[in-house]
């Protein structure tokens, strides 16, 4: 087998640390999970954080990229369906499944709330909610045949926030029932 380039060793430890701080993170939350902790866990020095990472809000934001990259994937392979009944049976099967996960959401809440004091961490986190809500504008806008009852980009404004809101209150009573959201989103789509 060929030695491993230092390009292909140092992407390796990079996703091994990623993967690690994804799992302590959901574990222990944001702020008691340290970078000598991830480095310890993941079997690497705390150099090899530093090599790759930063700071520990570029360590998370590397970790939110990777779930919500996850999860929008996910939810453009269902926008992706041909009809709007399979959009909607594909996107209530997948809220039921994803949204309200404990571990995720706390992190997402945790983070956000650390962000809301450092005005370049904030506008970090902006940009990449505005590339998730472009991503599901371009998806909404291709899937629907109908005329929808709010524009594009507020359609996937909505989604999003409906999705965040319930996912919140998911995490603390899962029992929460997630039929409602199929219904909303047909409502502002159009497909009534």
């Amino acid at each position: 087998m060929p030695r491993m380039t230092r390009a292909e060793s140092q992407a390796q430890t990079r996703m091994q640390l990623v993967k690690t701080a994804r799992q302590l993170f959901f574990e222990d939350g944001y702020h008691p999970t340290s970078l000598e902790k991830v480095a310890d866990a993941a079997g690497f020095s705390k150099g090899a954080v530093y090599s790759n990472f930063r700071n520990k809000d570029e360590l998370c934001i590397a970790v939110l990229d990777e779930v919500r990259g996850e999860r929008l994937g996910e939810i453009l392979d269902i926008m992706a369906k041909p009809d709007a009944a399979s959009r909607v049976e594909g996107l209530q099967a997948w809220a039921e499944r994803v949204i309200g996960d404990p571990a995720w959401t706390s992190l997402e809440v945790e983070f956000a709330a650390h962000a809301r004091h450092n005005e370049q961490l904030r506008n970090e986190l902006a940009s990449r909610l505005n590339g998730i809500l472009q991503m599901l504008t371009g998806a909404a806008e291709s899937a629907d045949t109908t005329t929808p009852a709010l524009p594009g980009g507020e359609t996937a404004t909505v989604m999003l926030a409906l999705g965040v809101g319930l996912g919140l209150l998911r995490s603390i009573d899962p029992s929460l029932p997630v039929d409602g959201l199929a219904d909303v989103l047909q409502l502002v789509s159009g497909q009534t």
